[in-house]
């Protein structure tokens, strides 16, 4: 009795000695503690780390950072960049998590500001805004704004963050009517590269706030946008499959529907050729939306007349369509993106390519296994012109001379290995399509969409030399000395161009 006592005696210290043994902090963490922010770091082992590496969307950017920062107010934000600035120790920003190439929202042997505590979103009745944090996802806010019946102009896939769609510049469901998502933020909250904290708009630092339309993670960290409300309830939309072989009819209706788009502004379009294990072959996947809610409106007549393989249509809400609509997450994805005349001949060019990548693919990976998405989407000029009417922004995509499509060329497999050997047949397919777009005229565009875009493109360069200048100017402006250039090497950055 009297060994057993002292053996549960034992066992109760070791308990609490184990309890209370501080965890080993890296020591490029150090800083960040001695700010005083040693509660929100996460270090490896720790059970909350490898549940936020695990929530990166693609496999492809989980790259074991040294510790995840978890600030949970921008003053914590704040604190963190002035500590890791003066330690000069390498950062990255994570938001939703969503874009797929390493390095792109994550560090390996770094630290990771992960914004995931900045998740709420409110409605303003007086003013008509919602304030959004960086760290939601546009499902979570959709359905927060459906309950006053109110959108705003965000991300029409679920489970994209909110942060980096709205930096990108962010193609929406409303951007026919309302420019682009970044031409609907009338404020950011920003924290600068010195620590302060400050917002951008119209009258306070405009220079800033037009910089941080489009002009991705090259000026601070962003912990709240205010957006413009859209009054919002019912709406038409959903997926609609077609068999593979009405390939050519389906790209003359996007030609149809690109040209028409200023007509009918509340209508949208998603067109994918797409490999998918479910179907086991190749086939035309679509998304329609009318955002008025509109049911079979002459915008879709010649999609509508096409044989279908199944059909999710149906009157819904841009909340119930953001659950519905999610790119499968947990695989190693690989992106590249073109925007190109809005010419049938190049459209079949491309997905005649298509079906050469996956014949090549099936080569060395089961057909079951990949996805691959040779996805088109309006680009017509009233885009452009929207976003003028809205006060401009930084992407420069107003001097698109004619309508266009946006290419975007997807394959998504299992494995690292699977991916290192189907990335230069995705990057050959689309220097192939380029190569074909160049021989039209017109028929290769100058915008690149940096939230479709590989780490080889260079979406910044795109945005036309005026909004180059701009663009450094205002870098060199509020981060002198280069923390967001030097230290946070992830996205596209301004002292590349």
């Amino acid at each position: 009795m009297h060994f057993t006592h002292l053996l549960l005696s034992f066992c109760s210290v070791a308990s609490t000695m184990a309890a209370i043994t501080p965890r080993q902090i890296p020591s490029k963490a150090k800083c960040l503690l001695d700010a005083g922010l040693g509660e929100a770091v996460l270090v490896r082992g720790d059970p909350q780390y490898a549940e936020r590496e695990a929530s990166y969307w693609s496999n492809s950017a989980r790259l074991s950072p040294a510790a995840i920062l978890r600030p949970r107010n921008t003053k914590e934000v704040a604190l963190a960049v002035k500590a890791l600035a003066a330690a000069k120790q390498p950062f990255a920003v994570r938001s939703g998590g969503h874009t797929n190439w390493a390095g792109s929202n994550n560090i390996a042997g770094g630290i990771t500001i992960d914004l995931g505590f900045f998740n709420t979103t409110t409605y303003n009745a007086a003013t008509e805004t919602a304030d959004i944090g960086p760290g939601s996802r546009w499902r979570d806010v959709y359905s927060e704004l459906i309950k006053h019946k109110r959108a705003v102009a965000g991300g029409r896939e679920g489970n994209v963050g909110v942060a980096g769609l709205l930096l990108g510049g962010g193609n929406t469901f409303f951007t026919a009517r309302r420019g682009f998502a970044c031409d609907n933020v009338v404020a950011y909250e920003v924290v600068l590269a010195d620590g302060r904290i400050v917002t951008a708009s119209k009258t306070s630092y405009p220079d800033l706030f037009v910089a941080l339309k489009g002009g991705s993670n090259n000026f601070g960290i962003v912990t709240k946008f205010t957006m413009t409300a859209i009054p919002s309830d019912k709406v038409w939309g959903g997926m609609a499959f077609l068999p593979k072989d009405i390939a050519p009819q389906a790209v003359d209706a996007v030609v149809s529907f690109t040209n028409n788009v200023a007509n009918d502004p509340d209508s949208n379009l998603v067109a994918m050729f797409t490999h998918m294990p479910d179907f086991k072959d190749i086939v035309v996947a679509t998304l329609y939306a009318n955002m008025a809610g509109v049911e079979k409106p002459a915008a879709y007549k010649e999609w509508l007349a096409l044989p279908e393989i199944m059909n999710t249509v149906k009157n819904t809400t841009i909340a119930e369509m953001a659950f519905e609509y999610n790119i499968p997450a947990n695989l190693h994805d690989i992106w590249f993106t073109l925007s190109l005349k809005n010419d049938a001949r190049i459209l079949n060019k491309a997905a005649e390519l298509h079906v050469k990548l996956v014949e090549d693919l099936k080569a060395f990976i089961p057909e079951q296994t990949f996805t691959t998405q040779c996805l088109f989407q309006p680009l017509p000029t009233v885009f452009g012109k929207n976003s003028v009417a809205a006060g401009g922004n930084i992407m420069g995509v107003e001097r698109q001379k004619s309508n266009g499509v946006l290419f975007l060329a997807t394959a998504m497999v299992q494995t690292p290995e699977q991916e290192k050997k189907a990335y230069p047949l995705v990057k050959t397919w689309v220097e192939e399509v380029k190569k074909f777009a160049a021989t039209i005229d017109g028929g290769l565009q100058e915008w690149t969409y940096l939230n479709y875009a590989d780490k080889s493109q260079n979406p910044l360069k795109s945005y036309g030399p005026e909004n180059i200048r701009k663009l450094k100017a205002t870098a060199a402006k509020y981060d002198p000395q280069g923390v967001f250039q030097k230290l946070v090497p992830g996205g596209f950055k301004v002292s590349n161009l």
